[in-house]
């Protein structure tokens, strides 16, 4: 069986801190054993915590960031520097101050991109650049990242994947989403199998409006239903909270309480 965790913190701030020395560690070792390493990132209050917690800590030196390949779970389709799109907020958060390689910083097509205002063929591109970065002998259509991290919805959605939408049931490995119900309402996405693929998936709620998200992310069989349940990694699987967040963590669970 492939192991599940769930890691409680006191508050938000500890758990962002918690979770950038423990992204520290895990880049780091990976480095040390293939020479390169590599992170999904997400978007949203915790995970842009997460990073500017990193960008704060002196640990992040430890890191050869040049060796580091970024890639983006889900994006907002907006045009390039928008506020509200995810890699905005991963470049002022931690990665205009760490000497990244911008060759391989992987961003999602934005709005005004080579494709225009067409978010399928934006998708399209975006799995043609992780297609070329995968490993041939995996047999996989993205590569195998070493550590993903997804925000949790409270309506338990995941990247853009959102309860009973077309995207839970697409096996592509990026699609377009339209009418979200959440605002922007499109936006490119991976699917499950492509977060199926990475060795770890960190599952990042705070705030005591996550707690029935993750609930369900630990009890429910339907990913359709809640797709916080379907994202797994091939390794392991580590949801990382804050105390409101684990309010209804189901009886038996398994915890690590942090002070």
């Amino acid at each position: 069986m492939i192991p599940l965790s769930v890691l409680l913190h006191r508050d938000q701030d500890v758990l962002a801190e918690a979770a950038a020395a423990r992204l520290v560690t895990r880049l780091v070792d990976a480095q040390a054993a293939r020479g390169s390493a590599s992170v999904v990132l997400t978007g949203g209050g915790v995970g842009t915590a997460v990073l500017a917690a990193l960008a704060a800590s002196g640990a992040r030196d430890a890191v050869d960031w040049g060796r580091v390949d970024v890639w983006w779970g889900d994006e907002r389709f907006l045009p390039t520097g928008d506020p509200d799109r995810n890699e905005t907020g991963a470049r002022a958060a931690l990665l205009d101050h760490v000497p990244v390689d911008p060759a391989r910083v992987h961003p999602m097509p934005a709005a005004d991109g080579p494709d225009g205002d067409d978010p399928e063929a934006a998708a399209e591109r975006y799995a043609v650049e992780l297609r070329a970065a995968a490993r041939p002998e995996d047999g996989e259509p993205v590569p195998p990242f070493d550590v993903l991290m997804l925000g949790v919805g409270p309506d338990a959605h995941v990247a853009s994947l959102f309860p009973e939408t077309p995207a839970v049931r697409d096996e592509r490995p990026v699609v377009a989403v339209r009418d979200a119900p959440k605002p922007p309402p499109t936006r490119i996405s991976l699917t499950f199998p492509s977060l199926r693929a990475a060795e770890e998936v960190w599952l990042l709620a705070a705030g005591d409006s996550k707690a029935e998200a993750v609930r369900l992310g630990l009890t429910e069989p339907s990913p359709a239903r809640a797709p916080v349940a379907g994202a797994r990694g091939r390794l392991g699987t580590l949801f990382l909270l804050d105390r409101a967040a684990a309010a209804r963590l189901p009886h038996g669970a398994q915890g690590l309480a942090a002070p």
